[in-house]
């Protein structure tokens, strides 16, 4: 009897625009607050990265090989990490070294891709396993989408793409009590196996640790094992928990002063005490774990973001849909355009379809609000769309796609 717990931390930094003004169209073509970005970045990285590498560093080294992670990175912030944070880029190539971290594949630019173009979303992922292959290590054959959005056609997808097994939220319309705990086949993709991440525990230490309004408060590391090992198996067979959250819960999210990193240094030593508790990558956990019957099936595409757990966080207003509509309908026109400036039109095209700008769309509030405005460097949702449309409107002068760009904004006014 074993629960195999598997960590999986997500590493995102998007391209921020810069205050472009409708005056700049056909004028100027940098798109990018290059200032924000580097400070950004360099903020993260040393609250973060480099302190949590560190540590994760030091606890593999201690408890090798028992302690495991899995990692997805997406090459923005890989390439961000090049230019302003090579400590930080070097700190993960240490991890990978060990043997002891797995990269899992994902789209390059954290987009909303697998909704909208299929040649795209299979783009995306091969040039993210290009950049990871190039900076850090070649990703395996577990796949995570942006913010673990699964619908029917993106399961087919990976799973033709040759992937094994693909992240998904371990929403409850989805699995039975229980069944959160087994990797399950899904009905688009009998051969692809689905890990699901287990929310109530994830968001433990991702949203609720430093809540000093929360019933459990201070959370310890001998409390949250017993919270773990309480979902060993009562049949003897072998289980995986999912523990998937963003990489900067620590020492960003949850500042240094919350505990946040004493609480993690305790927790894989308690674990390895506790009989029937083990660490495990995902690609192991699906090697060892037995599939659960039922086959999943995703008639509405299900996420691990907001209350709802779909995709209302980046498509649940009419700015945020006509700036998809918009990103997208100059995809073929972008593609086309061919001579000098070609590579840097599709990188600045392939930034602005980074779920980061539709998300500051956002008009949510009530329990989400003051998770999206946290996140937003923008004063309100519409400050948001107008910068974005007004560099969609010089994205699309550039390639010729003006007329596009019109029709897929009047679709979806009317």
């Amino acid at each position: 009897m074993a629960l195999d717990l598997c960590f999986y931390f997500q590493v995102h930094q998007p391209w921020r625009l810069r205050p472009y003004r409708y005056a700049e169209v056909g004028q100027h073509h940098d798109y990018f607050d290059v200032d924000v970005n580097r400070r950004i970045l360099r903020r993260v990285a040393d609250k973060c990265y480099l302190p949590m590498n560190a540590l994760l560093e030091q606890l593999i080294r201690t408890h090798a090989p028992n302690f495991r992670v899995s990692f997805s990175i997406t090459a923005t912030a890989l390439e961000q990490m090049q230019a302003w944070a090579p400590d930080a880029l070097a700190s993960f190539r240490r991890l990978v070294a060990t043997g002891c971290v797995e990269i899992l594949a994902e789209t390059s630019h954290h987009s909303l891709a697998g909704l909208y173009s299929r040649e795209e979303f299979a783009a995306q992922i091969a040039r993210h396993r290009q950049v990871c292959s190039r900076l850090l290590g070649t990703p395996g054959t577990v796949f995570r989408n942006t913010e673990l959005i699964t619908t029917d056609a993106i399961a087919a997808q990976v799973a033709a793409l040759g992937f094994r097994g693909i992240c998904i939220e371990g929403a409850d319309r989805l699995f039975p009590a229980g069944r959160v705990l087994q990797p399950h086949p899904l009905a688009a993709a009998p051969q692809l196996r689905a890990v699901a991440r287990h929310y109530r525990l994830s968001d433990d230490i991702a949203f609720r640790f430093s809540n000093r309004q929360w019933s459990e408060w201070p959370l310890t590391a001998d409390r949250y094992v017993d919270w773990l090992a309480a979902n060993q198996p009562a049949d003897g067979g072998e289980r995986l928990l999912g523990l998937f959250m963003d990489y900067e819960t620590f020492g960003e999210h949850q500042w240094a002063d919350t505990g946040i990193f004493d609480f993690m240094r305790h927790l894989p030593p308690r674990v390895l005490a506790r009989r029937g508790l083990r660490f495990a990558t995902l690609s192991e956990a699906l090697a060892r774990v037995p599939v659960a019957a039922p086959s999943l099936h995703f008639p509405a595409p299900v996420s691990w973001a907001d209350l709802e757990r779909d995709t209302s966080a980046w498509l649940g207003n009419r700015i945020q849909q006509s700036a998809q509509a918009a990103v997208y309908a100059l995809e073929p026109y972008v593609k086309a355009v061919h001579g000098p400036g070609r590579a840097t039109l599709l990188e600045d095209w392939r930034r602005l379809t980074t779920s980061d700008h539709v998300y500051y769309m956002s008009t949510k509030y009530w329990a989400d609000g003051d998770v999206h405005k946290y996140f937003s460097p923008y004063d309100s949702p519409y400050d948001a769309y107008v910068r974005y449309m007004n560099v969609l409107a010089d994205v699309a002068q550039r390639c010729g796609a003006q007329t596009a760009l019109w029709n897929a904004q009047q679709l979806q006014a009317a």
